[in-house]
């Protein structure tokens, strides 16, 4: 990873308050433009999927419309980042190890 997108702990709890202004587990206020933002945001997201499980689009859906109105952007941007893979035919997700 690129040392622009460094973190520290300090750093990553006030860019999460910043942005889940009801808590960690409540939805997401507004998805941030910046990249390093965008991927601490993103990494908290993933906390609500579980390693080694295989989603359905569908599932990842249900589980991101509870976090933000444009879940496909999310959705996307897991991939775009890899910090998600899918099958060829995009039936299947899953967290990348």
């Amino acid at each position: 990873m690129d040392w622009r997108y460094t973190v520290t702990k300090e750093e990553e709890e006030k860019v999460l308050d910043t942005y889940f202004k009801d808590g960690l587990d409540g939805p997401l206020d507004i998805f941030p433009s910046k990249e390093k933002r965008k991927r601490i945001v993103l990494q908290h997201l993933l906390s609500r999927f579980e390693i080694n499980k295989k989603y359905t689009e569908r599932e990842i859906n249900e589980v991101l419309k509870s976090v933000y109105g444009d879940f496909a952007t999310i959705r996307r941007y897991f991939i775009d980042y890899g910090f998600m893979e899918r099958n060829k035919d995009c039936s299947k997700y899953w967290l990348k190890k």
